[in-house]
């Protein structure tokens, strides 16, 4: 049946049952999976059980740092159940150290980052491995490290760095071996800080950057590790991770989920990341250090503009998959035109609006392209016809009227495939994008949740379905044409689910697209109708 599918057909039908497919995939089988798995890590750390898992392994080095592998220390992870060590107050969270010295929790302030519990958002899962975790070379030292006998103490139990830079200090002294180790760490109102850690006579040790956060984990989107060295980013997803992985002079690593990440950088003087696999192969990753060491770090949203006040390399911690190299630039026109509309909603339309002009030049020729072979669709039939036993005879004659009528088998073709890259990577932009957490748009209170009221993924699949009515098609199997026809049905409840953002983007789109086929359309009409005047007036 598809061999009598045009080309331009054969395309779209291969891109939108590709589309549904890894969609409903995500959806229905990782999504699921990722679930059964949360809950059963969570019911084994109610359950308490001490056993002994690879999650909890140091990134011990045998001797040589260049070593392929990284041996693992039989030390379980556990979480502090103890009060708070110290608190820090910023402009964008409030954060808690436990007596280990690591960053306990991180809980955001702003009225945006609210559950449906209206409980403000806790990025940090606590039965992970926690940021500014240090771990050693050394066994005894890392035993006596991270073992309860030896807390660390704070130079104050509160600071607040909301409104300018506020310093802590925290110390560990390990009596046993003589060693003292300290974290002075200077906290600025945006949620960045400067880490300097000195653990002199120590060895060769590792600063955690802690497990991704895991406030917003969507299989739709990635989410893991990512490193930036010499002028290169490495992402390593979810279950893709291997122990023992290294990247040498990296400048940048950052654990991430869809919207927030905790990272730790230093573009002056650049740092050698080691990487730990724990669990499914979740990426966990250490800053190697010795003696004394300083980082940058940030723990929050990934707020492009945000991470760019603070470094402005920092904003390639922000992840858009495959099409990165074409997303950032989109979401730099998003933004600047969002600084002269101050609505997200109605940036996206004028994007929309604008995408569209820059692409109709491809569109409009696609269409016209469509249009043509629709026209010539009974004599190609007659043509099958009558050389369906001479396939060779069939092609010329199928090529001279093409070239008689300027018609080109792939004019539908070339210009759908070029917007494919474009259009993905607005997927990526809207759907990674935390600027339109908490940003309204009519009715709706937050573009990066679904629409509370179905009434955009409707008006999406009704569009799509028009859009299918007034298009040309030369469809000669009628099941075909059935099953193409189900394709906004199907749309619409996939689409249900789906950021109110994505959906008014595709919504507009749609729009726009029926007007440019209904010109279209009246065009080649008139064409059609001026060509039989002439006829007649030359009969």
């Amino acid at each position: 049946m598809l061999e009598k599918l045009s080309p331009a057909q054969r395309l779209i039908i291969f891109f939108l049952v590709l589309f549904v497919f890894f969609a409903l995939y995500n959806r229905y089988i990782v999504q699921p999976q990722a679930e059964a798995q949360q809950a059963a890590a969570a019911a084994q750390l109610k359950a308490q059980e001490p056993q002994i898992v690879d999650e909890n392994a140091a990134p011990i080095v045998q001797n040589d740092l260049s070593a392929p592998s990284i041996a693992t220390a039989q030390t379980p992870f556990m979480p502090d159940p103890t009060p708070a060590l110290a608190r820090v107050k910023t402009a964008v969270y409030d954060l808690a150290f436990d007596k280990q010295g690591r960053v306990r929790q991180v809980t955001l302030t702003n009225s945006v980052f609210t559950g449906e519990d209206h409980k403000q958002l806790e990025l940090l899962d606590p039965s992970k491995p926690l940021p500014l975790e240090l771990r050693f070379n050394d066994r005894a030292i890392h035993q006596a490290a991270n073992s309860s006998e030896f807390p660390y103490s704070a130079s104050a139990d509160f600071i607040d760095a909301s409104e300018r830079e506020a310093a802590i200090l925290l110390t560990q002294t390990i009596k046993d071996l003589n060693l003292t180790i300290t974290k002075e760490i200077v906290f600025y109102p945006d949620g960045h800080y400067d880490l300097k850690v000195n653990a002199q006579g120590a060895g060769d040790y590792f600063v955690s950057v802690g497990f991704r956060p895991s406030a917003e984990i969507d299989p739709m989107t990635v989410q893991g590790v990512l490193v930036e060295a010499n002028g290169k980013v490495d992402t390593i997803e979810d279950g893709e991770a291997k122990t023992g992985n290294k990247v040498w002079k990296a400048s940048m690593v950052s654990a991430f989920d869809r919207y927030y990440a905790s990272l730790l950088y230093n573009y002056g003087q650049p740092f050698d990341v080691y990487m730990n696999a724990i669990g499914d192969n979740q990426p966990l990753a250490f800053v190697h250090g010795v003696g004394e060491i300083e980082l940058g770090g940030y723990i929050g949203p990934k707020y492009v503009s945000v991470l760019a006040s603070i470094h402005p390399n920092l904003t390639n911690a922000v992840e858009y998959g495959f099409f990165t190299f074409l997303s950032r630039p989109l979401f730099t026109v998003l933004e600047w035109i969002k600084s002269i509309v101050p609505n997200w909603g109605w940036s996206i339309v004028i994007f929309t609006l604008l995408v569209k002009i820059l692409l109709f030049p491809l569109s409009h020729k696609g269409m016209v392209s469509m249009a043509k072979l629709k026209h010539l669709a009974p004599r190609m039939k007659e043509l099958q016809e009558r050389y369906k036993d001479d396939k060779q005879k069939l092609q010329v004659h199928m090529m001279e009227l093409y070239k008689r009528h300027g018609a080109n088998p792939l004019g539908g073709c070339l210009p759908l495939l070029m917007q494919i890259p474009i259009f993905f990577a607005i997927y990526r932009v809207l759907l990674n994008a935390i600027e339109l957490k908490g940003a309204s748009w009519l009715y709706i209170g937050d573009l990066s949740l679904r629409d509370p009221f179905f009434v955009l993924p409707i008006l999406m699949g009704a569009t799509m379905w028009f859009q299918q009515r007034i298009a040309p098609s030369n469809f000669t199997d009628p099941i075909q044409e059935k099953i193409f026809k189900y394709l906004p049905l199907i749309f619409t409840a996939f689409f249900l689910f789906f950021p109110a953002g994505l959906v008014l983007y595709w919504l507009v789109n749609n729009l726009v697209s029926i007007a440019q086929q209904w010109y279209v359309n009246r065009r080649m009409a008139l064409e059609k109708t001026h060509s039989k005047e002439e006829k007649s007036e030359k009969n």
